[in-house]
């Protein structure tokens, strides 16, 4: 019999709180630097609050990774006395160095524990729905290869597109990635950004307006889904007035198995900045 599997992530999956508790996944919080002061992502900061404080603020807020001996205290948490295997999911390592610090822990601890340290190539939620699927395979039984096979299929299959207000926050905490070729365009483009199998910030499409670019996401995800049974998770960063209406959209356009509404936490806010919209998008059939 396989030994029990602990899943363990960092604060930018944006995973809320009841079903983090429910699935027993331990969280590594990022930090939030904001006008001489530090929070923990999600635990001293929560999204409406940092958003209030970042409308306030002289100067945009800023953001570090954990560190190896965080990760080191989390892996023995997960582990507990039974030392349960640990498959540790994490944002894009293009986007942030906590992937590297988890890796670092990991090699802290190789005499000690078994951890798969696993780089996602996503972002917020996108991560997050990796994880809480990794979570319930383990909750299920599954193995360590098993679970960590799950991940894979979310990061190969799913389709993540997004879009920002402004692309001021994304170059300002230097996450523009390849679409930093939009940076001066017309008044009124609305560009559609993806994260690539680099897990860097990509161009997709430009497209005038707000609401041609929504619907041409819309298209997106219809070209990718079909008529399939999918798991949808709508991100938003202070949209809540959207929501609604976007997840009736989504609910018409595609076959929704299980729809999750979440909103960018303090980390992720920081770096695509209030008024973000985006949609994470997988296939039931393709979960491994």
């Amino acid at each position: 019999m396989s030994r029990r599997v602990k899943v363990v992530t960092d604060s930018t999956a944006d995973i809320p709180e009841p079903i983090r508790k429910e699935l027993d996944i331990e969280m590594v919080p990022l930090k939030v630097h904001l006008e001489g002061e530090t929070f923990l992502d999600g635990i001293t900061l929560r999204p409406e609050e940092f958003y209030e404080k970042l409308a306030q603020a002289n100067e945009l807020s800023t953001t570090s990774q954990p560190s190896p001996n965080e990760f080191v205290e989390a892996y023995r948490k997960a582990a507990g006395e039974d030392k349960h295997d640990i498959l540790s999911i994490h944002l894009s390592a293009a986007l942030s160095g906590t992937y590297q610090s988890a890796v670092l822990a990991k090699s802290m601890l190789e005499d000690e524990l078994k951890i798969d340290v696993f780089d996602g190539k996503k972002a917020s939620y996108a991560t997050g729905m990796m994880v809480v699927a990794a979570a319930e395979a383990a909750k299920a039984g599954k193995s360590l290869e098993e679970c960590r096979k799950i991940a894979e299929s979310f990061r190969r299959e799913m389709r993540v597109y997004f879009m920002v207000d402004t692309l001021k926050y994304l170059q300002k905490g230097g996450r523009i990635g390849k679409a930093s070729a939009l940076l001066g365009s017309v008044l009124n483009i609305k560009p559609i950004l993806m994260l690539d199998e680099d897990g860097e910030v990509a161009p997709d499409e430009k497209v005038r307006g707000k609401k041609k670019a929504m619907n041409r996401m819309y298209e997106k995800l219809q070209q990718y889904a079909g008529d399939e049974p999918v798991w949808v998770g709508l991100l938003h960063a202070q949209s809540e007035g959207e929501t609604a209406s976007i997840s009736a959209t989504l609910k018409e356009k595609l076959n929704i198995s299980r729809l999750d509404v979440v909103e960018l936490g303090p980390v992720i806010g920081t770096h695509a900045g209030p008024g973000t919209i985006g949609v994470a998008v997988m296939k039931e059939s393709a979960i491994a």
